[in-house]
């Protein structure tokens, strides 16, 4: 009764956050979680709106396969399925733990932050799956299985290749590159774990364009790599030759300056707290767009590309592209602005399939199993922690810790945006003097809420790592629930408490949630107990967790038969409105009478008789910092309110700070 009670509530919790945004929440049946399928033949970038980086795909007959990098994340490698590109289930994860020593496990004030495993190569041969994936400070490591849902074996390689990228040859060989800039190429031996002797050579020499992260492939009898470069704006260069050995050529970018209009959050400075804490710029380039990735045929013979970019704190996420090959080069992007990624387009042509998110985000922990979307923050200690102590709760052991960032057993999961809530049922009677235990921001700065036992009593407490004190008041409850509540818009996050399940209270003031590279991921959400006197103290019960998803809606929220007055963001509404007529597919003609706006072939605009067909056809879709983009399908670009109150379809993608003024409002 108490768990639906505090849905209910959370319910109104939300509502009012709605309200507050301005924002409308889905009707329609679809999963709760964010999905990027649109319902209406079409899709809006990224595919999930939490980190998953470094990924690489591969197509097995009808199917696709993906994994990605998780760091020091236990278990790690995830491996998800799909049929169109688009809706993704878990399959498996290929490394359940990474034990390589005390600092994997937290021992010792040691810790693999910003380290662990990542960069994986996803590859398939003779009915055997690959992932070949980077370690630090150890070799890379290769992990095999026959089905994507395992078992999978992990067998160490005898080196190490940075970012590597295998590919296995028509003739049988296996060749792996590796490398930032410059390009190294060697022959893999039959076993798969070592290069054969004499076979190792540069390829592509640093200067030549090139960037890390390679994928290799091999289409049509020529050899191609797909990279990505930081060093200045990320990009994705590319290389193509005749011969796996070369001579190779070289192009800049198939990708670039592509971030979807997303303005460049808070960034970290400093490495002891308090930080400094960068603010969001609107004017900054080239620091969020995609780059790592690499390309697939489907069964119909289309081609996809799939990339990451910057999500600030959310952590890096995964688009998906159109690619369009010109001059022998997969481009990604459309037809007259090819390196421009559209944010919503149409799915590709494979069979419909049902709208699925990967994971489910709440856990009652009710089951014999955690749910896949956990992972343990480094290796855990199976002796302290239970789901089976008491049923239906999740039983932490407070170990000996500083803080949160050396808490062992603490289980986390990834946050999602754009905004969401999480909230956990805490039971801490079993608390001894030096515990604390609740809900966390695992990122830097840290933060979180929980319930304390001292000589004094028992506190509910709120550490943020910016302030140099927690804020503490003393509570008789054992049993509350604990929230927080994250805008990655405005990346701010609220705590609250509340000890009915039903009414939440603020706790403390909002904390900041940044980008930072000391954990390489995004912010994740945290249970945890330690006890701060340095012994091993009580337990805490998690009883519950919800994570809700309010603004879960990747549709773009387009206004079908109304008049709207488009204007670029932020300038006042002025002059004759269009009518805003659907054509299916997430486009839309404006009309003004029975006149429609017209692009031409250079992007200029005039009203003239309706007519169907590309040049009064755009495809809506919204930028990540807000407002409306209307894309032309004559001409692939953008529609931008010029100085002289007029229109013209040439703009290539919006930026944050709207200089060219495509962002536009309608309300």
């Amino acid at each position: 009764m108490m768990r639906r009670h505090a849905l209910r509530a959370l319910g109104t919790t939300l509502a009012l956050a709605l309200l507050a945004t301005g924002a409308t929440a889905r009707t329609d049946p679809k999963p709760t979680g964010w999905t990027a399928d649109n319902g209406d033949g079409t899709f809006t970038n990224p595919l999930f709106f939490d980190e998953f980086s470094d990924p690489d795909l591969i197509r097995v007959g009808d199917d696709f396969y993906l994994t990605g990098t998780t760091m020091h994340a236990m278990p790690g490698l995830p491996v998800l399925r799909s049929r169109d590109l688009v809706n993704w289930t878990f399959e498996s994860y290929a490394m359940d733990r990474l034990d390589l020593g005390p600092a994997y496990r937290l021992e010792g004030g040691q810790n693999v932050y910003g380290k662990g495993i990542w960069a994986p190569s996803f590859r398939y041969r003779d009915g055997i799956f690959y992932i070949f994936s980077n370690v630090n400070g150890q070799t890379t490591q290769m992990f095999t299985a026959r089905s994507p849902k395992g078992p999978w074996t992990r067998t160490a390689m005898k080196r190490s290749f940075h970012d590597l990228s295998v590919l296995f040859d028509d003739d049988g060989k296996a060749w792996v590159i590796w490398g930032y800039q410059d390009i190294h190429l060697a022959e893999l031996d039959a076993r798969l774990t070592d290069i054969v002797p004499g076979s190792e050579r540069i390829i592509i020499a640093k200067g030549a364009g090139m960037g890390e992260g390679s994928h290799l492939y091999k289409i049509d009898g020529r050899y191609y790599i797909t990279s990505a470069e930081w060093s200045g704006p990320f990009r994705m260069p590319a290389a193509r030759a005749d011969r796996i050995t070369g001579p190779w050529e070289v192009n800049p970018a198939i990708s670039r300056d592509e971030d979807f209009g997303e303005t460049a959050g808070y960034r970290v400075g400093g490495t002891t707290p308090p930080f400094r804490l960068t603010p969001p710029d609107p004017a900054a380039r080239g620091g969020l767009s995609l780059h790592q990735g690499g390309i697939v045929r489907t069964p119909a013979g289309e081609w996809w590309g799939w990339s990451m970019f910057e999500g600030n704190s959310v952590g890096r996420l995964t688009a998906l592209s159109p690619v369009t090959w010109k001059d022998g080069w997969p481009w990604f992007g459309l037809p007259g602005n090819l390196g421009r990624t559209p944010r919503t387009w149409v799915k590709p042509k494979l069979p419909v399939q049902p709208i699925v998110a990967p994971y489910r985000r709440s856990d009652s922990f009710d089951a014999a199993v955690l749910q896949p979307i956990w992972q343990w923050n480094h290796v855990p200690d199976d002796r302290h922690w239970s789901l089976t102590a008491r049923p239906g709760a999740l039983r932490l052991t407070a170990l000996p810790a500083g803080d949160i960032l050396q808490a062992r057993n603490t289980l986390t999961q990834r946050a999602v945006g754009p905004v969401s809530v999480a909230t956990v049922e805490i039971d801490g009677a079993g608390l001894k003097p030096g515990d604390v235990a609740g809900l966390a921001l695992l990122n830097r700065p840290y933060g979180w809420a929980g319930l304390a036992r001292d000589a004094s009593g028992l506190a509910l407490m709120l550490r943020d790592e910016q302030r140099a004190a927690p804020l503490r008041q003393p509570i008789a409850a054992t049993h509350l629930w604990l929230q927080v509540a994250a805008d990655f818009r405005s990346e701010k996050a609220q705590y609250r408490w509340s000890t009915d399940g039903r009414h939440f209270t603020d706790l403390g003031s909002p904390v900041t949630m940044a980008y930072q590279l000391m954990t390489f991921q995004g912010v994740r959400y945290g249970l945890f107990a330690f006890n701060r006197d340095g012994r091993t103290g009580g337990v805490a019960d998690m009883l519950d967790v919800t994570v809700a998803e309010p603004l879960a809606e990747s549709r773009p929220a387009i206004p079908y038969d109304r008049t709207v007055r488009l204007r670029p963001v932020g300038a006042p509404a002025a002059g004759e409105g269009f009518r805003v007529v659907g054509l299916g597919l997430g486009r839309v003609a404006l009309l003004r009478g029975d006149m429609a706006l017209t692009v031409a072939a250079d992007g200029a605009t005039r009203l003239a008789p309706r007519a169907d067909g590309p040049a009064q056809s755009f495809q809506w879709m919204e930028s990540l910092s807000g407002g409306a983009m209307l894309m032309s399908l004559a001409t692939h670009r953008y529609l931008r309110a010029t100085e002289d109150g007029g229109w013209r379809a040439d703009s290539p993608g919006a930026t944050a700070d709207n200089r060219d003024r495509s962002r536009l409002d309608w309300r």
